[in-house]
């Protein structure tokens, strides 16, 4: 799967596309946010919580819908193909 990072994620994970390896069988996204963090490890502290949840401020796409709004945040389960996306909050002025 796919990771496209925004913003300052990018900057910390050193490019805004990221591929990582998760399981096709039975895969959440939260499999695929440890895979994204187990390869670019600086990510851990911008993303997740101390209780491995993401951070409020954090926000993840799943197919272009947010996964908190209405959705089922890290047990959202994952399908081949699906386009996945991470951003840190957009100000603006």
């Amino acid at each position: 799967m796919e990771w496209q990072l925004f913003a300052d994620l990018s900057d910390v994970a050193g490019d805004d596309r990221v591929a990582v390896d998760v399981p096709a069988e039975d895969a959440t996204l939260r499999d695929a946010v440890d895979a994204l963090v187990e390869d670019r490890p600086a990510l851990g502290e911008r993303v997740l919580a101390d209780d491995g949840s993401l951070h409020s401020h954090v926000n993840v796409l799943v197919n272009g819908e947010n996964v908190d709004a209405g959705g089922d945040g890290l047990d959202t389960s994952l399908q081949p193909g699906d386009e996945l996306a991470m951003f840190p909050p957009v100000s603006g002025g």
